[in-house]
C-alpha cells in the first residue's frame, strides 16, 4: 500500500442530513458535489435496501420500494444499494470543504449537520484485506461494505482521470 496516501493530511467530512434522502435529492447532491474540484473519493452511507424479500409468503420476490432507483452522477448511472442517510468524503484541504458547504446549503432543504472528522479508515482493515488482498488500490481503503458482494455492489470511480499519477 502507498504510505504517500495513508499519511496525506486530507480532510474528511460528513454530511449528515436530518432525514434519509430520496433519490432525486441524493442525485443533485451528488451531482453538484462531483463538480467540486478538490474530492478525494466520497460514499453514501445509510441502512441497506432489499432487492427481494427475505422470508415470508413473498419469499424471493423484488422488492418494489421507492428508493431502489438508479441515479446518474457525473455522467454514470448508479444503481443505489442503500437510502442516503449520510456521505462521507475525503477531500484536499479546508477550501474544497467551504466549497462543500456550499453546495449543501443551496441544494438540501432540511436541515444538515456538517461534521469534520476521521470517517473514513486510511490504513487496509482486516474486511479491506479479505474483499481486495494485499496489495489492493489505497484509493479503495475503507471503501469496502463487509456484508456486501463486490460484484453485486462495485466501488463506482466518478472521475478516473483526474487521479494523480502516484494514487493511481
Amino acid at each position: 500500500m502507498s504510505d504517500t496516501f495513508s499519511e496525506a493530511n486530507f480532510v474528511q467530512l460528513e454530511i449528515f442530513p436530518s432525514r434519509l434522502l430520496k433519490p432525486e435529492t441524493a442525485q443533485n447532491l451528488l451531482s453538484e458535489i462531483a463538480d467540486v474540484e478538490g474530492i478525494i473519493r466520497l460514499f453514501v452511507h445509510g441502512p441497506r435496501l432489499p432487492q427481494t424479500v427475505p422470508y415470508g409468503p413473498a419469499t424471493g420476490m423484488p422488492v418494489n420500494h421507492p428508493g431502489n432507483a438508479v441515479i446518474e452522477v457525473a455522467g454514470q448511472a448508479i444503481e443505489l444499494a442503500v437510502s442516503v442517510g449520510s456521505i462521507r468524503m475525503e477531500v484536499v484541504d479546508v477550501d474544497v470543504k467551504e466549497q462543500v458547504r456550499e453546495v449543501c446549503e443551496k441544494v438540501l432543504t432540511v436541515p444538515f449537520e456538517f461534521r469534520v472528522g476521521h470517517f473514513i479508515p486510511t490504513r487496509q482493515t482486516v474486511s479491506d484485506y479479505a474483499k481486495r488482498g494485499a496489495g489492493a488500490d489505497p484509493l479503495m481503503t475503507g471503501m469496502t461494505d463487509p456484508k456486501g458482494k463486490l460484484k453485486n455492489q462495485p466501488v463506482c470511480i466518478l472521475k478516473p482521470d483526474d487521479l494523480p499519477n502516484d494514487m493511481e
